[in-house]
Formats: C-alpha cells, structure tokens, sequence
C-alpha cells in the first residue's frame, strides 16, 4: 500500500523546479521574496514545497553555515480550520519560532526584551481585533485608529475604579496578558502597531542572522475566511527584509476564496487577480505530469513497494531509481520506451517486477488522459491502492484473479461514468455464464478497425473506447468474479465528490431552470450517468426546494430527473409529502396529474381537508375529468 501524504522523495523529476526555487532564495540573500507554488489538489505541491526545504538545508556550499542561516517554519493553515484564529496562530507561530532559535544563540539581554516586545505587539493585535467590533458599536463617528487606544484608556480606568467590569473580564479570559498590555504605554494607533511590529520583527532576524523561511501549505483545504485570515498575517510579516515565504496553494481555489470573503463586494477578476499578485512575487505551477512521468511513477511506486515487502534490496532499489531520474530528465530527446525502462534494472530485479513494468506501460496514457484522474499523483496512488485491497481480498475468498483484468475492470470504474457501469451490471446479470457478448462484439470490432458504436447511451464516451482497446479482453470471460470485488465503489475508490463532472454539470443546468417547461436534450444527457448518480443529483435538487419553498421552477428542474427515470418518482414524492398542508399550491396540480407516481400523493392531497380549497378543487376537478 502506499500512502498519499507529501514526501521528499523525488519520483517526478519535480527536483529540478526545488533547486531552482532554492536557488532564488539563496541568492536573495537578505532581500524579501515570496513564492507561490501552485496546482491542483494532489498535484504535488506539499511534496515539492518539503523538496525546497531539504534543497536549502542540503546547500553544499558552507553547509554548518546554511543550517544556521537559514530557519524553517512549516505552517499548515487547515488544522487550524475552525479551533483558532488562523492569522493569530501564524502570528505566534512565528514569535515562537524565534523566540525558540534565541534561545538557542546564548542571547542577550537586549534581544530577548525584542523577542518579548515582538509578542506583545502580536497579543495587542489580538486585542485590536477584540476591540474594534466594540468600538464601531459604542463610540460611532470616531476614526478606528483612535479608537483603541482610547477604550483601553478607558477600560484601564473602569479597572482601576471596580472590578465589576464585565468587558474587561471577558477581555482578561480571553487574553491572559490582557493586564500587561493595559499597563504598558499603547501606540496611539494600529497603523503605527503593525509598522512597528515589522521594525521589531526585522531588527530580530537582523541581530540573528537568519532567513526565516516560513512554508505556508494547504491554504486550498480551507474555507474562505481561514485562508484569507492566514493571507492577512502573511500580509503582516510580508517583504520584511530576511524572510521567504513559500506558499502552497489552488491559484483557483485562492481566487474563489477571494471572491467569497468580500461576498457583498462585486469584485472584478481584475482586483482579485491584484490582490493575489500583491501577496506573491514569483508565482509557479507545478509541471503537468505526461505519458513519460507516469511510467516512471508507477514503476517506482510497483518498486517501493517491492523493497517494503522484501522482494528486492534497497541498495538495487536506489541504484535502479537514480538510472529511472536520470531517464526522466532526459526523456525530451526521445521519449521513454518500456525496453528503456527495463534497462534500468539488473536481469534479477527485472523478473521480480516485469509484470509491474508492463501494468505500466498500459496504464500511463490512459490515467493521463482520463477525466477522472488527469496524471494526478495522489489519485494514482489511491488508485494503486485499491487495486492491492481487490487483490488481498480476492486471494482471502479463494477467487483465482488476472491482476491485468482486476487493473482494467478497476479503471472502468474509477473512470466511467455510474450509468455505463450500470450498463455493464445489467448485462452481467441477464448472462448464464458471466460472459458479455455485447463486450465481445464491441473488442472484435475495435480489434478489426471498425468504427466504435455504443450500445447504450451511456457508453457514448473516448475513455471507454480507449478502455476496451486495452488488453487483456473481458468479453471472453466470466466478469461475475471482477464484479464481485468491486460491489462496494464507494469504499474502494474514495470519491472527492458524490457527483461526477458530467453530474455536476447537469446540476449546474438544472438550477438555472426558469421556465415551467421540459427540456428533452436535458432529459437525455441525464440518463447518459445512470440512475443511481440520477437520484443522488435529485436529493441535491430537493435540497434547494426545501430552501426555496418548493418554487414551481425548482420542481420542474426535479421532473426532469423523473422523466428520466420514471422509477425516482417515489423519491420525489417522498420530498413532496413534506410540505405542510397549508403550503400547497394550485400550481403544483397540472404538473403532477399526469404523473402515474404522483397519482396517489395527489388523491390524499385531495381528500385533506387542511389543503387549500384551490388545490382541492384542482385535483378533485380533473378526478371528474377522467371519469
């Protein structure tokens, strides 16, 4: 097995970006710089943003030296999602990043009084922020700058005089210094405390000699206010001389995160893109991995796991991984072939993982080019994953499996859509044998050279096309077996999402309906992912009914998903049943009365005495119609 977290382990030739980022940083020597590394989720970027540390700590030039120079300071702002302040835990991260190498330094006295003033101004900023929701409420038309000096003024007066006060109790529970800070002298406003902040901060690293590196990661994990809180006290510490910041993070997810924080300001793509610009001076992506990266990755993870499991040595391990590095660094001159890849291991190591290497040759294109994976190294690894799992427990059940077919079957999955493997289900289940004559047709036809043609509209896809072109073929063999490993989806794959991209897409669509009409290319699109993703996107779309009082536009969005599955209507109906008696609107009739699952809904709607006299007469008027 292997897990997902970040690793200094280079598999993807991202080394080379590392150095390259250190090296910026090496030669900015006591200048500022901020680097952002971005990708999406899974990409890589925790797993080079450690790269880049070990890079700096590694420096051969004056090595004793680089370790005292340069300071790490590692700052993961999810853990922080929803048990703290995350500008106020970044903040005092730092303060006790230093305060933690003074000590180590034999530290002067005067130092440490920087050190303790550092924190101070830190715990004031804490205060502030207490401070200034009161002061917009208690003093208004008084400027924000003024204003905390003069409550705390004003509150060290009330302590003085009582200690009843309850503001500065709750003040004093929340910030034990809270009592220090009334007694020490306080700027007269929080422009001058934050300057004075980044002097103090500055004449530390200065009397330290060090760089403090701070590596800002997983700020795409959080939710808006978290991320934007975690960019503020970034923004606090920022372009002070001695300092690097390296940021790990979805430029996207940051922009959306942007957007939704300032929720009541319309703000352009422009003036976000200046807000995010402002933060980072260098920004990066991390490389997109194609077909030659792939191979190399999942060789190395078949040969990880061979060394863990004690099938070859770690010595032939490292040997083999320096040869497969340096194939990767040079594969622009001409690609990377499965015979080059071979080459790479001596005659014995070779035999133990042949099979792996050619798994991998099959597999690269198509996890690159899948919509559901797209070369993403923590989805490969998941991938792997369960793939072992159906291993272990088809050997536990005494079930004889082709690792190729249980590879191929488990890239169906994990790629299709929930409609085709459906179809394939279906299909299995009408069979005698196991064997599907529909597969077998579809891989001679494609194995010939004849143009590919879906049995089902679900199955209209390049991926599956390009799926049962790989070997081995499964038409030709009971499939009931490989179907039987993989009865639980959900559990094997993990799913981000309980919707699809296609799912969400017709979600996205089905919002936007206005008119009370049905849009049969809708209709159609929808049973294209089957009826199971159907009713998981009808609870979404009975979600924003409950919300919206059951508009009639919204139920109209929810028929479409009824018409394509006749069989959800009992879904819908059971959402239906929950609006109160009262709530019931004339509109709602003509939409269902034609509706055969609605029939009985309608009849008890009918007889309610508590249903609106409209609706009754509606329902009990077509009632005598139909007779």
């Amino acid at each position: 097995m292997w897990n997902d977290i970040e690793t200094t382990q280079d598999f993807l030739n991202f080394s080379t970006v590392a150095d390259t980022v250190a090296e910026l940083i090496i030669e900015s020597n006591g200048q500022p710089i901020s680097i952002g590394i971005s990708g999406n989720w899974g990409s890589g970027k925790s797993s080079m943003v450690k790269m880049i540390g070990e890079v700096l700590k590694n420096n051969k030039e004056d090595n004793d030296n680089q370790k005292k120079k340069y300071i790490f300071l590692e700052f993961n702002a999810w853990l922080y999602q929803g048990y703290d302040d995350a500008r106020n835990a970044l903040l005092n991260a730092v303060s006790d990043k230093l305060a933690e190498v003074t000590k180590e330094r034999k530290p002067t006295k005067e130092i440490l009084n920087k050190i303790k003033d550092f924190s101070k101004r830190i715990k004031w900023l804490q205060v502030a922020k207490i401070l200034l929701p009161l002061a917009a409420s208690f003093i208004p038309g008084v400027a924000p700058a003024g204003v905390i000096a003069t409550l705390l003024s004003s509150i060290s007066t009330v302590k003085k005089t009582s200690d009843e006060s309850s503001l500065a109790a709750s003040l004093e529970s929340a910030i034990p210094e809270f009592d220090n800070l009334l007694r020490e002298d306080t700027p007269a406003s929080t422009p001058k405390q934050v300057q004075e902040l980044r002097d103090n901060f500055e004449e530390i690293l200065n009397e330290l000699d060090i760089k403090l590196i701070i590596l800002v990661d997983d700020l795409d994990r959080c939710l808006p206010s978290t991320a934007i809180s975690t960019l503020e006290a970034m923004r606090l510490l920022l372009f002070v001389p001695h300092t690097a910041f390296i940021i790990a993070a979805d430029e996207q997810m940051i922009r959306n995160g942007v957007k939704a924080h300032f929720n009541n300001v319309d703000l352009s793509d422009g003036l976000v893109t200046s807000y995010f610009d402002k933060l980072i001076q260098i920004p990066l992506t991390v490389p997109h991995l194609g077909v030659a990266e792939i191979k190399i990755y999942l060789v190395l993870l078949f040969a990880e796991l061979a060394v863990r499991r004690q099938k070859i040595t770690q010595d032939a391990y490292n040997e083999s991984k320096s040869k497969l590095v340096t194939l990767l660094r040079d594969s622009w001159q001409g690609g990377i072939s499965k015979n080059k890849i071979e080459g790479t291991f001596d005659k014995d190591v070779l035999k133990i993982i042949q099979s792996e290497i050619d798994i991998s040759e099959q597999l690269a294109g198509i996890l690159v080019s899948a919509d559901n994976i797209k070369g993403n190294p923590r989805l490969i690894k998941r991938f792997l994953n369960a793939l072992k799992i159906r291993e272990r427990i088809a050997k536990l059940n005494g079930l004889t499996i082709d690792v190729s077919s249980l590879v191929k079957m488990l890239l169906f999955e994990r790629c299709s859509s929930s409609g085709a493997y459906e179809y394939l289900v279906k299909n299995a289940g009408e069979s005698d044998d196991g064997k599907l004559k529909f597969l077998q047709r579809l891989e001679s036809d494609l194995a010939s050279g004849k143009e590919y043609k879906s049995p089902d509209a679900t199955w209209k896809s390049t991926f599956i096309e390009k799926w049962l072109k790989l070997s081995p073929t499964l038409g030709d063999i009971d499939i009931r077996p490989l179907l039987y490993l993989s009865r639980d989806r959900s559990l094997a794959l993990a799913a981000y999402d309980e919707l699809s991209p296609v799912a969400r897409e017709l979600f996205d669509a089905l919002s936007k309906i206005e008119t009370g009409t049905i849009v049969k290319d809708l209709v159609e699109r929808i049973k294209t992912i089957g009826e199971t993703e159907s009713e998981i996107l009808l609870g979404r779309i009975v979600r924003i009914g409950r919300t919206d009082q059951w508009e009639v536009k919204t139920l109209y969005s929810a028929l479409h998903i009824t018409e394509a599955f006749s069989s959800l209507g009992d879904n819908l109906i059971s959402a239906l049943s929950e609006i109160p008696a009262i709530s019931r609107k004339p509109a709602y009739v003509p939409i269902l009365k034609d509706k055969n699952w609605a029939e009985a809904m309608l009849k008890q709607w009918g007889e309610d005495l508590e249903t609106p006299t409209p609706v009754r007469r509606s329902i009990n008027g077509n009632k005598r119609g139909k007779k």
